[in-house]
């Protein structure tokens, strides 16, 4: 199971797969398991943006088991929010800010050095 961060700017957490585009991300919940996904809504100019991904991913069924929202947009923070909650699983934890240090320190120390 992977952890993913999607985020075109930010440096990826320890622990975390790194994706810097809606396409990447949606290719790593296609093809791997994922228990947490941390999202930013501003990918870069004139690139689809978080909610886009969170749209894909309710049409296609693809869910993390946890998920987070980053972003420093507040308007794209609450968009996203509502989309994923009115479309996710009921198993699926979603957390409406950034992830708490304890579990970013506890990933982080998942990693094989």
């Amino acid at each position: 199971m992977i952890h993913v961060y999607l985020d075109d700017y930010r440096a990826c957490p320890k622990g975390f797969v790194p994706a810097r585009t809606v396409d990447e991300c949606l290719l790593l919940l296609q093809e791997c398991e994922v228990d947490v996904l941390s999202l930013d809504y501003d990918l870069g100019w004139g690139q689809p943006n978080g909610l886009e991904l969170v749209r894909a991913m309710a049409s296609a069924g693809l869910f993390p088991q946890r998920i987070y929202l980053h972003t420093s947009s507040d308007a794209g923070r609450q968009q996203m929010f509502q989309l994923l909650y009115a479309s996710k699983p009921e198993h699926v934890r979603l957390t409406n800010g950034p992830m708490p240090s304890g579990l970013l320190m506890e990933i982080s120390e998942t990693v094989k050095e």
